[in-house]
């Protein structure tokens, strides 16, 4: 969507981005430019031991589903995993950061725009620079609960503007998260000011930045991708609304599927690198079917038959809005597309349809079933 640049502020003059989003600003006398700063220890060593493949988690199947759907599909608008503590949670989704295959973009564009087709709104592209793609990893960016407002949208570089005479743009997380995930962790226990700028950001696409004599607009598109325990507080139905796909989580309650958890995670934790190679080949084979999926949905045919039980099955749990349909239709394509099937049936839209729907629903005093129930029931009644 192409969206017209912001006027500047009255009070002060637009700054030249350029390639890396700065200007030269009268330089102080006698302040000598800083060396870069050396990458920590405890990071290097953090990127360095592999995360827990996503081919090695057992059980949570819905949640795994869901999340291999939004990968496929991003305009499913995200995933939202609620549940106990400890269940997987993180550890599924940071998992997908691992798995999914690489993208191509712009060199040195620091919201990794496509070469392909550059965003309307990136200062960086719109500046007329050589457009050289090189393959990177999809963005999977963590929203830390006490992040700042600056941090999170981005804001002056005050380092830059006194060590070198600089005004530049430091980049916040929504840049960093741009054409990948952006993960928050407690979702429900976001602050509302943040909450609020998340909802403008994802309906748009685009962040706008006023900061400090800056004024610019640049790309964020993401995939929302939140996990929380609903004990400890419930979200906001704006942005419970903006989640397509939402999914229970729950603890295992077989003794063999708990015994295999706790051991996979002790090998695991002994031994990340040998552990992590040793399901080298299905995490290689799971990448190769998302590619494939991404490359085929498109070509996947939704039949009206299955349009009209999507259609059929939200009036019959009362959803508000059309929302509902397009991520039942969206969401059983991809699922299609992942399976390697040419047509959406019945059974993909059975399968999709909790996650789907389960979070739209409005409250009914009169019936005391939850939310998953009520699904179930409808899909039997209108899905037999």
């Amino acid at each position: 969507m192409t969206l017209d640049e912001r006027s500047p502020p009255a009070t002060a003059p637009e700054p030249d981005i350029g390639e890396a989003g700065a200007m030269p600003v009268p330089s102080k006398p006698g302040v000598r430019k800083s060396a870069p700063r050396p990458r920590p220890a405890s990071i290097a060593a953090e990127e360095a031991t592999p995360a827990f493949p996503f081919s090695a988690i057992v059980g949570q199947d819905e949640m795994k589903r869901a999340l291999l759907i939004a990968a496929v599909d991003p305009s499913i608008g995200g995933v939202l995993a609620l549940g106990d503590r400890g269940t997987g949670k993180s550890t599924a989704i940071r998992a997908l950061a691992a798995l999914l295959p690489p993208m191509r973009a712009v060199a040195g564009c620091p919201y990794s725009c496509d070469p392909a087709a550059p965003a309307a709104a990136c200062p960086h592209c719109a500046a007329g620079l050589v457009r050289q793609g090189r393959l990177v990893p999809v963005p999977v960016v963590d929203l830390p609960l006490g992040a700042t407002e600056d941090r999170v949208v981005g804001a002056l570089d005050l380092e830059r503007a006194l060590a070198a005479g600089i005004k530049a743009f430091e980049p916040g997380l929504l840049a960093r998260a741009n054409r990948g995930f952006l993960y928050i962790d407690e979702v429900n226990l976001l602050e509302d000011h943040l909450v609020d700028l998340l909802l403008d950001v994802a309906a748009s696409g685009v962040n706008t930045v006023e900061r400090e004599g800056l004024s610019l607009r640049h790309p964020a598109r993401f995939v929302l991708v939140g996990s929380g325990n609903p004990e400890e507080g419930e979200l906001r139905p704006q942005l419970l609304d903006r989640f397509g796909l939402a999914v229970e989580v729950t603890t295992p309650t077989d003794i063999p599927t708990r015994i295999e958890v706790v051991r996979r995670r002790d090998a695991f934790e002994r031994d990340p690198t040998g552990f992590a190679a040793a399901h080298a080949g299905a995490e290689k084979a799971l990448r190769r079917r998302i590619t494939a999926a991404r490359a085929r949905v498109a070509d996947v045919v939704v039949p009206d038959a299955s349009l009209e039980a999507a259609a059929r099955l939200c009036l019959a749990l009362g959803t508000d809005g059309l929302r509902g349909e397009l991520t039942l239709m969206r969401a059983a394509r991809a699922l299609a597309a992942l399976d390697g099937r040419e047509r959406v049936g019945i059974d993909e839209i059975r399968a999709v349809a909790p996650a789907s729907l389960r979070h739209r629903l409005r409250r009914n005093p009169l019936d005391e079933a939850g939310s998953t129930a009520r699904v179930a029931r409808a899909v039997a009644e209108v899905l037999p």
